[in-house]
Formats: structure tokens, C-alpha cells, sequence
């Protein structure tokens, strides 16, 4: 909880925070949040991998914990990752100072897929730190929410590349630079043998919460004070949850100085509550409001609060995923269940009942993420009796880590093989009867699923199946004014010709939907152009009489096996699933229909040889431009 409430400061200083000295185990760390919590701590700086980790070719990151421990909320909000501080970004061992290059860049990309609001770098070992400042900033210019704090020694060490594994200090300052008291401070004590700082120090962190500072406290107790039951000095005590953190009294006594500083001149409070603070304090909130809307009303939470929100579609192939965002996915059950179903029909027909005890089929997961077709596979087989060898082929290293830890934690060693590659470079050692994908998008091709399954059929053996097998894309013309205005605002014609993700609400639908484009898999032709063409002709019912068509509402329907299907389209669509919103095609300026008059529109998906992209445009009754044209304002990458 904050440190206090001070008139008018909304600043980020009124958080404090605690240091994990230990590499923690995946379990222990919920017990360690949940005890430094239930102290009044509002966050926790921990080590984010194994302190002992080097780079190995083909190693997998040794993490502190799976992404599956803790909750998106938690680790957004609660979990600041620090960085190994062996690292050495300007060594003169030439190994070394790759070594260090790697594993920050590793260690950042795990802290961004796990939604982490912050990282704590180690300071640069000596004076000259040139390499140290080109990573940091290749690393930033990638950056979008995370933040990299970093520790600044106030003492100057002589020399600065000396052991840094002396004496831990007690209490550290830290905001986007860390002002670190090495040597420099230490908390006394008074009469009453509670931990004080001298009156300079109290100056000096004052004049640091001004400047929205963040305090971290770290280290041992130095002070034995009886708090209601702390019984050692251990900061990671976990036994008992009623027990204060060890380290509580020096988090009392910062609360202490920060409640009584002076409140803040009125112009100043009006400088500091600004806009932005103002919303830094409802997400807070609405971070612990979802906690629980996540687990009672998850789906309603998600569609009402995206209705008519414009959303760019994913980049599965350029972009790795984040923790959060597998975790919204994995949670649609209904998905899941379908493909479970498909898969166990697959087994059923792959292989007959007189020969369950000596076949074993292979079946392969391409596109696996954190492994719930895995989990799904399984289930399949256990359900239907049937043997199985699963391959989890997965591209994102950050996903690989927790299939890792699902696999152990699972006890699937013996039935899963998992494959850190992208499926299209992977030369897989045996044929697949089975090839599982969920690679959909919105509009069923636009996440490249035809581009991945035409490169990974070649798993496949001549025989085998793939779920999905096939699936179709469906528009229809829309009346959709609030979308119109939202595109409207930003005053170009780029975001007129980008296709967006949104949960359409406020809209009119004007006629029934038709197909667009369909992909069978096997594909039959595998060797044949994935660019399509089609024209369509809508038919205005006479009773909606004339209408503003304002673009076009897309969606899919696949077949993942047999009678088994899954989708969005509005006549077909699968119940209470949430995975897919509507992809939206805008028009440049909105078309006039009069009654009774058709809607002429033509669709191209084209294919280049590192992007794919779409081109509409309206003939009838009046013609608008040819949208997107090249692909010069959306497209995905290959």
C-alpha cells in the first residue's frame, strides 16, 4: 500500500518496494509476494534467472519462476526484474562481454513477455562503459511499457571494476536512474531502538520523493525490534503470513519521513496531478479490479470493454507474444474444448480399436505457445485410449521457457518432445499423422496460417490429417458511424486502409454475409500462389431502404475436423468463445446506397516475398479508390 497519503502528490514515490536477495524457486515465489504484501510492501525487486546462468547454444533460460506462478496482474504490477549483475557489458574478455550481451537481451525480452513495469540494470563495472551505454540504447529503442531503472552509486569507488559482492546496503533510491547509498549510508538507531536516518540523509531523501523517486529496501536486518512476531532476520520468511516482513520497521520509518513532508504549493500540485497521473491511478485500480473480473465474469469483462475499440491485428510471425496475452487466449476454454473433440476423432479414425496396444501415432503441435493443444492432445488420447508422441514446435523462446516448465510440472517428459524453432526452418526427424494448429486470425488467413501449414505440411505423411482443414472468410457491409470518426481523427489515409480487431457494437448490419477466400489443408497444390481475388455482389433488403455503407465486417468459419468446426461468422458462430473479435475493412469516405441498389466490392489477398496483404475497393453503386494499394499502409510480415 502507498506510503501515505500527502496532499496533492500522485507521484510514484509514495510506493515502496523490497529486495529477494535469493534466487527463488518457481513456488516460493507467491509466498514470497504474498508475505512482502501483507507487510505493506507494494512491490518486489527479484532476480529474474538464475544467477549461475551463462549462454549455451540450444540452452534454455534458466527463469526464477514460470509465467504461470503468478498472474498477469501480479507480475505487472507487483514484480520489478532484476538483472544479473555479473553482467559486463564492457569487458575486456571478449567472451565475457558477449556472454553479457546476450543474457541482458534475454533477460529484458523475458521481463517484457511477463508485462513487467520495470528492470533494475547493474551499474556499468568501470568508469569507460561506451558498450554498456550502445546495448542500453539498442535495448530501449525497442522498448514500449517497460522501464529500465539503473543504479547509480552516490560514492565514487576506486576502482569501479573492484568486487562487487561485499556487504549489502541497506536502502536504495530508485526511480529511472536508482541513486544507490554503497558504503554511504546506513540506517542508525535511536533510543528506542528503531532503525532513523541522520537528518542529512532525511534532506537528501526528501529532496529525492520530490522528484517521484521510488524506495527499494534491501538487505538483512540490522535491528532487533519486536514487530508482532517476526522471528528472524530472514527477509524471504514465508512460514506464516501473519508475520511481519523483517525488514517492516525501515519501511515504517520511510513511510514516517514521507508523511511528514510538507504538502504541496497549489501550483505545484496542479503540475504533478496531471493527466497522466490521473490515469497511472485508475489503471492501478482497474489492475485490481480485473484480478477479480478475470475470474468471475472474464468474457463480459472482455467484450464490454472493447466494444467499438479499434485494435491492430496481431504480428504472430515478426512479434513474440507476451505472457498476458497467451494467458487471455488460453483462457477460452470453449476453443480448447473443440479442438479436443477434433483431435479425438482424428485418433478414433487414425487408428482402430484391434490395433490401440501397438500403435503410437505422432502427432505434431506447430505454433504450440505455452501448450494448451498440447494439454488438449493428451486429453484427447487418454480419452479415446490411443497412444501418442507429441512434438511442440514453438518459435517464441519466452513460450518455450514455460512449455518447459508445464512439460516437468505435468510429468509429459516421456509422451512431449519440444522444439524451440520456427516451424517453417524445422527439419522434423519423423512424418506426422497428426498436424495441430491454431494459427486462425480474425479473418481466418490473415495471421498467415496458409503461408505456415503450406511450410510445415512437409511433416505431414501422404496420409495425414491436418486440424484445421480448412477454412473460409466472410464479409458483409456495415453501418458503422462511431468507427468511421475514430479513423477519421487521425487525419491520414493510412489508419482508412488498415484492417482492425474490434468488437463491433454500435453498427448496422446490411446484408447477409458471403465467402471470400478458403484454404484447405493438406493443401493439395502446396506449390501454388496463396493470392486470391474475388468479387461480390450484396443485395440490399428492400425494407432497410437506403444506408451509409461505412466498410466491411470480416470473419471466418474453419473446419477443424470432420463435423467439428469452429468460428465467428455471426449465422455459424461458436457459442461463448471469445479468442476472435470482427476484423473491420473502412472505406475512405462512406458509400451512399439508395434503395434497392447493390453493393459491388472486390477483395485481393496478395502475397510478396516478405509480406502478405489485402486491397478492397467498391464499384457499385458509386466507386471509391483501390484501398491499401502494394500494401503501403497495412500489411504482415512474413
Amino acid at each position: 500500500m502507498p506510503l501515505g497519503q500527502r496532499a496533492g502528490d500522485k507521484s510514484e514515490s509514495r510506493y515502496c518496494g523490497v529486495e529477494v536477495l535469493d534466487f527463488p524457486a518457481g513456488e516460493e515465489l507467491p509466498a514470497v509476494l504474498s508475505h512482502s504484501l501483507s507487510s505493506s510492501f507494494d512491490f518486489l525487486l527479484a532476480p529474474l534467472v538464475d544467477p549461475d546462468y551463462r549462454p549455451t547454444p540450444g540452452s534454455v533460460l534458466p527463469v526464477a519462476a514460470s509465467d504461470l506462478v503468478l498472474g498477469p496482474a501480479q507480475w505487472s504490477s507487483h514484480i520489478v526484474g532484476k538483472i544479473s549483475e555479473w553482467i559486463d557489458l564492457d569487458a575486456e574478455d571478449e567472451q565475457l562481454r558477449l556472454d553479457s550481451e546476450i543474457t541482458l537481451k534475454q533477460e529484458i525480452a523475458w521481463a517484457s513477455h511477463l508485462s513487467l513495469q520495470a528492470c533494475v540494470l547493474p551499474p556499468p563495472k568501470r568508469s569507460s562503459c561506451a558498450n554498456y551505454a550502445r546495448v542500453v540504447n539498442h535495448i530501449l529503442q525497442g522498448l514500449t511499457n517497460l522501464q529500465l531503472w539503473l543504479r547509480i552509486p552516490l560514492e565514487k569507488s576506486e576502482p569501479m571494476d573492484e568486487d562487487h559482492d561485499g556487504a549489502k546496503d541497506n536502502s536504495d533510491m530508485e526511480h529511472t536512474a536508482i541513486y544507490e547509498f554503497t558504503r554511504a549510508v546506513a540506517f542508525l538507531t535511536n533510543a528506542r531502538g528503531y532503525p532513523c536516518l541522520s537528518k542529512r540523509h532525511q534532506k537528501l531523501l526528501t529532496g529525492f520523493f520530490n522528484h517521484s523517486v521510488q524506495v527499494i529496501i534491501s538487505g538483512r536486518s540490522n535491528h532487533n525490534v519486536s514487530q508482532g512476531g517476526v522471528l528472524s532476520g530472514d527477509e524471504n520468511h514465508t512460514e506464516d503470513t501473519a508475520v511481519r516482513h523483517a525488514l517492516s520497521p525501515y519501511l515504517d520509518y520511510i513511510a514516517y519521513i514521507y508523511q511528514r513532508m510538507d504538502p504541496l504549493p497549489e501550483q505545484e500540485r496542479f503540475e504533478v496531478f496531471s493527466l497522466s497521473d490521473y490515469l497511472s491511478d485508475l489503471a492501478h485500480e482497474l489492475i485490481h479490479l480485473s484480478e477479480s473480473f478475470l475470474d468471475l465474469e472474464f468474457i463480459c469483462f472482455i467484450q464490454i470493454n472493447y466494444r467499438d475499440f479499434l485494435q491492430s491485428p496481431l504480428q504472430p510471425l515478426m512479434d513474440n507474444l507476451e505472457a498476458q496475452t497467451y494467458e487471455t487466449f488460453e483462457k477460452d476454454t470453449v476453443k480448447y474444448t473443440q479442438y479436443q473433440r477434433a483431435i479425438a476423432k482424428a485418433l478414433v479414425d487414425r487408428v482402430s480399436d484391434d490395433d490401440v496396444s501397438t500403435t503410437k501415432t505422432v502427432l505434431m503441435v506447430v505454433g504450440a505457445g505455452r501448450g494448451p493443444l498440447v494439454r488438449a492432445s493428451l486429453q484427447a488420447a487418454e480419452e479415446t485410449g490411443r497412444k501418442l508422441k507429441v512434438y511442440a514446435v514453438e518459435k517464441n523462446p519466452n513460450a518455450v521457457i514455460t512449455l518447459h516448465s508445464l512439460i516437468k510440472l505435468e510429468g509429459w517428459e516421456s509422451l512431449v518432445t519440444i522444439i524451440s524453432s520456427d516451424m517453417r526452418c524445422w527439419e522434423a526427424p519423423e512424418k506426422a499423422d497428426i498436424l495441430v494448429s491454431e494459427l486462425l486470425g480474425s479473418f481466418g488467413d490473415n495471421e498467415l496460417s496458409p503461408e505456415c501449414l503450406d511450410g510445415a505440411q512437409r511433416f505431414l505423411k501422404p496420409d495425414g490429417i491436418s486440424i484445421p482443414s480448412s477454412y473460409t472468410s466472410f464479409i458483409e457491409p456495415i453501418t458503422a458511424s462511431k468507427l468511421h470518426n475514430d479513423i477519421k481523427a487521425h487525419k491520414d489515409i493510412a489508419h482508412f486502409e488498415t484492417a482492425y480487431v474490434v468488437k463491433l457494437h454500435r453498427i448496422a448490419r446490411l446484408a447477409p454475409t458471403q465467402s471470400v477466400f478458403t484454404f484447405d489443408h493438406p493443401n493439395p497444390s502446396p506449390n501454388a500462389s496463396n493470392q486470391r481475388y474475388t468479387k461480390l455482389k450484396f443485395e440490399i433488403p428492400q425494407e432497410t431502404g437506403s444506408c451509409l455503407v461505412h466498410g466491411f465486417a470480416g470473419y471466418f468459419d474453419a473446419v477443424l475436423y470432420k463435423d467439428v468446426h469452429l468460428g465467428i461468422e455471426p449465422n455459424t458462430a461458436t457459442p461463448n468463445m471469445f479468442s476472435w473479435f470482427p476484423i473491420f475493412f473502412p472505406l475512405r469516405k462512406p458509400i451512399y446506397v439508395p434503395s434497392k441498389t447493390p453493393i459491388e466490392v472486390h477483395f485481393w489477398r496478395c502475397c510478396g516475398a516478405t509480406k502478405v496483404w489485402y486491397e478492397w475497393a467498391v464499384t457499385a453503386p458509386s466507386p471509391s479508390p483501390i484501398h491499401n494499394s502494394n500494401g503501403r499502409s497495412y500489411w504482415v510480415g512474413l
